[in-house]
Formats: structure tokens, sequence, C-alpha cells
């Protein structure tokens, strides 16, 4: 009769006797050799035959006496045995691992994941910002309240709650809920849960919840695989996205999901959030015990996670679980510090809690200005050159030069260049501003544009920012006129009313004879020839009579706001009266 090997002991069994074998702890029912090695090499009243590692449940309180235990017992299978010499002799260091080890590695693992993820809120009580969406009366908990949330897409900038508020919704709808990342799925995942959400929903009734994130990853033939689902209610999808979703996302998916934006945190939330992390740092901090029974948050051999040391140091000295920052026990946490964090996060929650977590790692007597400067270098700049901010941070140079608001308009010019913007790029936007807003107010704007724009693509940076500064400062500071550019608005606005209309017989080109005998260019007076005004027809008979360019001083399409005038007044002109107010009035 052939023997196999035991899949837990590793001992050779005959085969008619295996389950027999497994059903006796694999103490019994072994080959008669096996059976022998183990009388000659064992002693008398030995204990039985431990199981492999991966199934060992206990520890022994004494490895010494186990590590000799098991070195005959690997002994004896060498002898026997040699085809699984190998395997045997690995079995002796998995059990060498001390309790106290084995104990600490879930506290290891926990603290090695980020202080942000360990602290997301459990309850939407505990959720901070976006009142519009998670407040008594709105919308979204009206629906809430009734046990349904639809599909949803959450639009916001990174670290405003998205994923959290996802969770949390799910949380609170009778739903199977499903997670993926468009950065790490792809669709074979996506069909899998919803061939799932489709049997769920047949077998037990019960509905499913996909949050996706970063949804706007997916290329617009892979959003439409979810139409289908979600038309049908076979899924109800949150997708999370930091992009604007009427560019990222196809106008049907768009068109099936509610868009919800989520604001950027006001400072006010973070400070909320980072005292609130600071308060389940002191409180919720794990504990370990020891073999013998004593108790200690440091354990043996490692180095105590920063959420260990901040409840050691806090024992005799912290009573009460307040955010003040007087009961804080680390002193490196000071005023500066704390404010320094809510300014450097942005509204990003995640960015705050990571430079908490830095902070509440520095050494207790760190210098103020040293740990202000490593938390200042530890963040990027949140710029991103072919996403919103891009776009955002240009339009407010262009509407800071229009206001005339020369310093605004440098900040965002040095902020565009510090933050890695292409400088060509910023001197195109310059030429477009100098016909659009100076236009012929000043002849030399646009020239002067053109010439930034050449001195930075044969200079380059780093200085090729003086050149923009220069154009910058002069376009700020610049008179204003648009006449030019509301002229070709309402051209086109009137060009595409009737893109047929015939040019008029006078004003056509008539370079043949046959042209000419057609009667084109018959009647047109050449302007240059007479020393006075002459008329022609110069539009389609459609639109004669139609001003397109208006006159120099005509305000007939202007808007007196007396309410925007008074601010002004108040806020940038030091509260005196605009001294063109009664001739404007007038005029108006």
């Amino acid at each position: 009769m052939s023997s196999v090997s035991c899949p837990i002991c590793l001992q050779p069994v005959l085969e008619e006797n295996i389950n027999k074998h497994l059903d006796s702890s694999c103490n019994t029912y072994l080959t008669s050799s096996q059976r022998l090695g183990e009388s000659s090499f064992q002693p008398q009243n030995t204990e039985s035959k431990k199981l492999a590692p991966i199934f060992s449940q206990t520890r022994d309180k004494h490895p010494s006496i186990l590590a000799g235990r098991l070195s005959t017992s690997t002994l004896t299978t060498q002898d026997t045995f040699t085809a699984s010499k190998k395997r045997k002799s690995q079995m002796p260091s998995a059990f060498r691992m001390s309790s106290k080890r084995s104990k600490v590695m879930p506290s290891n693992s926990t603290s090695a994941v980020p202080l942000a993820e360990r602290l997301r809120p459990q309850c939407l009580e505990d959720f901070f910002g976006q009142k519009h969406l998670t407040g008594p009366d709105s919308l979204l908990m009206n629906m809430l309240n009734n046990g349904i949330i639809g599909s949803l897409i959450f639009w916001g900038p990174p670290g405003c709650g998205k994923t959290t508020l996802a969770r949390l919704l799910a949380q609170r709808v009778d739903c199977n809920f499903k997670e993926l990342s468009a950065t790490s799925s792809g669709m074979n995942d996506v069909r899998a849960v919803f061939e799932e959400a489709k049997a769920s929903l047949a077998l037990t009734g019960r509905g499913t919840i996909l949050f996706l994130d970063e949804v706007h990853r997916f290329n617009k033939t892979q959003q439409d695989i979810f139409l289908p689902f979600i038309e049908k209610g076979q899924i109800q999808m949150i997708g999370a996205t930091t992009e604007n979703p009427s560019f990222k996302l196809t106008g049907a998916l768009l068109s099936r999901c509610r868009v919800l934006v989520l604001e950027r945190l006001t400072d006010n939330d973070i400070r909320d959030i980072i005292f609130g992390a600071v308060e389940r740092v002191l409180v919720s901090a794990p504990r370990e015990e020891t073999s013998e029974g004593a108790t200690t948050s440091t354990p043996v051999g490692t180095e105590p996670s920063t959420s260990q040391k901040f409840l050691s140091q806090s024992e005799s000295s912290h009573a009460s679980t307040s955010c003040d920052r007087s009961s804080l026990p680390y002193p490196q946490l000071t005023d500066h510090i704390m404010a320094s964090i809510v300014s450097l996060s942005t509204g990003d929650a995640r960015t705050a809690l990571s430079l908490l977590e830095l902070a509440l790692a520095a050494k207790p007597d760190m210098d103020e200005h040293v740990l202000l400067t490593s938390l200042r270098r530890s963040v990027s700049a949140s710029y991103d050159r072919t996403g919103d901010s891009h776009y955002d941070t240009n339009s407010a140079l262009h509407k800071s030069i229009r206001g005339n608001h020369g310093s605004a308009a440098m900040y965002w010019l040095a902020r565009m260049l510090t933050a890695g913007e292409d400088p060509l790029y910023i001197a195109r936007r310059l030429v477009v501003c100098a016909s659009e807003d100076i236009g012929l107010a000043d002849r030399h704007a646009l020239p002067l544009a053109m010439a930034a724009l050449q001195a930075c693509q044969v200079i380059g940076m780093p200085e090729c920012r003086i050149n923009l500064a220069h154009c910058v400062a002069y376009l700020s500071e610049a008179p204003k006129c648009t006449r030019a550019y509301e002229a070709y608005n309402r051209a086109e606005e009137a060009a595409k009313l009737d893109m047929t209309a015939p040019v008029p017989v006078a004003v056509r080109n008539a370079p043949t004879a046959l042209m000419k005998e057609l009667g084109y260019s018959e009647g047109y007076s050449y302007n240059p020839s007479f020393l006075h005004p002459v008329h022609n027809d110069y539009l389609p008979i459609t639109f004669r009579g139609d001003t397109f360019l208006k006159e120099v001083g005509d305000l007939s399409d202007k808007v007196w706001d007396e309410q925007e005038l008074l601010l002004w007044e108040r806020e940038d002109n030091g509260g005196r009266p605009w001294e063109g107010r009664s001739s404007a009035q007038h005029r108006h």
C-alpha cells in the first residue's frame, strides 16, 4: 500500500488511513517505520505531536524547551525521510518567536498606517465640513433618511472628505458596499462587481453601492459600461473625482448621476480636525500586556509608535481630553505651530493630519523655527499644470490686470512661476489680455506684450521672470478699453444668425472681365479719390443700420451700480469718493 505525506504534520501515512490520521490530530496511524523511529529516539511520555507552525494557535511559555523538543523531532525525520529535510528544518525558527513578540506585531502593523487613515470618522456626526451636504435640512440627508441616495458624483479638491463621506453614507443604507479605485482596478473588476450586484438584487433584494474613487481616470468608452446598470438600479454608484466632471465624464453618465460639489475645508474645519485628532490620539493609544501581566505601551525590542509615546507622556499630566494646547503633553505643539499646520494644509484634511503626525514625531525640545521650516518644506505646491488650478490661477492673473490691481497681478504671476508654470504660456496669455482688456486705450500694450513673449523665447527662466513682471505691471496700470473685443462678439453673434447672407455687389471683388460684366464692384466709391466722405453699402441688407463697433465714449451698454461703487470707494479708495462720479453720472 502506498503512503502519502500528511499536509499538516508532514509525516508519511498510508493512503487508506489519511482521514483517520487527520481525525486523530496527527497522533496515530503513522507508518510502522516512522513509529519505530520515534520510539528509538523520543523519551517516554512525550507530548503529542505539534501541528505545523501555520496551524498552531498556542504559544509555549518556555521557548527554549520547545525548541529542544522540536530539534529532536527534526533529527528523527531527517534520518527516516530525507525528502522533507528542508521543510522540517524551517519549523523551529517559526516556533522560536516569543509571546511578547507575537503580541506586538498587530500593533506595529497598525502604527504603520498613516494618521489620516487611522482617524477617519466612523459616523456622520464626527464628519467635519460640507454642511451644505451633511446638514439636517440638506437634500442629501433627506434622501438618506428615506433609505436611498441614488448615484452621485462627488467633485472636490483632495482631502475634503469625498471618500470618507461615501463610506459613511453607505453605512446608513441597507445595501452591500463595494469599493474600487480607477487607479488600480480594471474593467474586469468592475464587471465582477456588476454581476455580483445583479445576483444579490435577484436573490436577496439588497442593492449594491459601488464607490469608485478617481472615476475620471476611466476613459469615455469605459464609462459607458456603467450606464445600463445605473439606469436599471442594479447598482448605486458614488464616484469621486478631483477633476471637473463637465470635461472628464461623459454627458450620458452625468445625466444619470447627481453631481455634488465638496468645497475646500475652511480654516475652522481644519482646526477642529487637528485638535480632535490630538484628543483621539491621547485617549485611544493602544496598550499591550506582557506575558507576566504587566502593562506597557512600548513593545520590547521595538520603537514606540507616535500614539504610544503621546500617551505615555500624557498619563501623569493629562487628566482630561480637552483640546486646549496648554494641556497637551508635547511642548513643540505651540500656538504658532498649530496655526501654521492649519495654514499649510490649505483646506486639505489629509495634509493637515500628515503635518500633525510629523510634529508629534519631533523631539520635544526641537526649536520652533526649525520645526516650522521642516513642516513647510514637506508640503508641495498644490499646482497642477493640466488641472483646474492651472486655469483658475491664470484667470486670477487676468482678472487682476483687468481690475488695475497690480499687486494682485504680480502675486499670481509669482505664484504660477514658482509652481513651475511655463513662462511662454503666461506670455501668450498676456498678449491676449493686451488686446482684450487694454485694446484701443493704449496702442503700446500689444507691442510690449509681444516683446515680452519674444524675450521669454530667447532668454528663458529664471531671467525672463523680469520681462513678465515688466509686462504685467504695465498692463495693470494701463487704461482699459474693450471696444474691439465687444465689437467682435456682437459681429460674431450676427454672423451666426445667417451664414448665407450675400456680399453686397458694390463691395465684391472683380478681377476678371466676366465679373465686371456681371456687375461686381459696380457702384463702389473709392474713398481716397474724394475730398469728402462717401457712402457705400458695406453690410448685407439684413444688417444694414446695425452698429457693432461702438463710438468712443459710447456708454449706452454700461451699467451704473451704486452699491458696487460704494464698496470700491470704501475698500480700494480709502473711503474717498471716486473723482469721476459726477461726470459719469451726468453722461449716464
